[in-house]
């Protein structure tokens, strides 16, 4: 690997077109990567409008990227990983479906294996509107004769590598959306969640591509209980978690399907339910809510009950 002089005190660096080191405001037209180092190779590239945050994990023959972020920043985010390494990138897995987690997968070279869950492929082949909004993502795959599409899917369990490279993709159930992977460095004790895990924040659902309120809480808490020793979690837009707050995130997941149970068996409706509903003091810390999301989000659950 590459001495990464870059690197500051913070762990974090940020490069624009050709990589150069700056330390002022985005510019215009400028795709900017911030990039954060978690472990000695293993990566965290940031940015602002980019969409989720891309995962970089360097191993002793190649480079294993998690989410490629949204449409054109496929080319900004090899050039940052040419920064990093001389390895060549051999594998690119997807958490999810959504645009801003895959788009940048047209710029990768036919030589990587593009890897997800089986129900994630299946999305990406349509890239369908999700749910709360009327028009579909932008479907870069259209352009590209399906070029960055996974070719490598899983139902439950996948590992690549061995030893020291080893990366474990595990399938929960649904949450986020129908797909949703959770990847995971066991040699570094971190795991990548993608939007499965978004952060201390109110949870997006999108059922129109497989995503359920009412699965997400056992989704979490299956995920807390089998995967062992680790520490650390990327999330898939805010800073890193940890294992405990997890096991908080999936509390409060279902404290709000309970709540949301209680209010549609009082006849309440979905804005009846939001209007009502705060986040409860015992969850500190987290984002304040958007109140059409929640009353989003309810609305998918009250659908979810009402059909089973």
């Amino acid at each position: 690997m590459k001495n990464n002089a870059r690197v500051a005190i913070l762990g974090t660096v940020l490069l624009v077109g050709a990589l150069s080191l700056v330390g002022g405001a985005r510019e215009q037209g400028d795709m900017l990567i911030a990039v954060e180092q978690l472990e000695d190779n293993l990566y965290v590239l940031r940015g602002e409008g980019g969409g989720g945050n891309t995962g970089v994990f360097v191993t002793t023959t190649g480079v294993v990227v998690v989410d490629t972020k949204n449409p054109g920043w496929g080319q900004p985010i090899l050039d940052a990983i040419a920064e990093l390494t001389d390895n060549p990138i051999t594998t690119l897995i997807n958490t999810h479906s959504h645009g801003d987690h895959v788009s940048g997968n047209v710029a990768f070279p036919a030589t990587v294996d593009f890897v997800a869950h089986e129900t994630t492929k299946a999305n990406m082949d349509v890239m369908r509107p999700y749910t709360g909004r009327t028009e579909p993502p932008l479907n870069v795959f259209a352009d590209t004769n399906g070029h960055g599409l996974p070719e490598i899917t899983f139902s439950e369990r996948l590992s690549l590598g061995r030893g020291a490279d080893q990366v474990d993709l595990y399938y929960f159930g649904r949450g986020h959306t129908g797909g949703d992977t959770w990847v995971v460095f066991p040699a570094l004790r971190t795991l990548h969640a993608g939007d499965v895990f978004l952060g201390k924040r109110v949870p997006f659902l999108d059922a129109a591509n497989g995503g359920s309120g009412v699965d997400l809480p056992d989704t979490l808490q299956r995920a807390h209980d089998t995967i062992q020793d680790v520490d650390t979690i990327i999330s898939g837009h805010s800073t890193q978690m940890t294992w405990d707050d997890l096991a908080e995130w999936a509390a409060f997941n279902r404290d709000f399907l309970d709540t949301v149970r209680r209010g549609h068996a009082s006849g309440q409706t979905a804005e009846e339910i939001a209007q009502g509903w705060t986040i409860p003091t015992r969850y500190t810390g987290y984002d304040a809510p958007n109140q059409a999301g929640v009353a989003r989000n309810i609305q998918v659950i009250i659908d979810e009950l009402t059909a089973r």
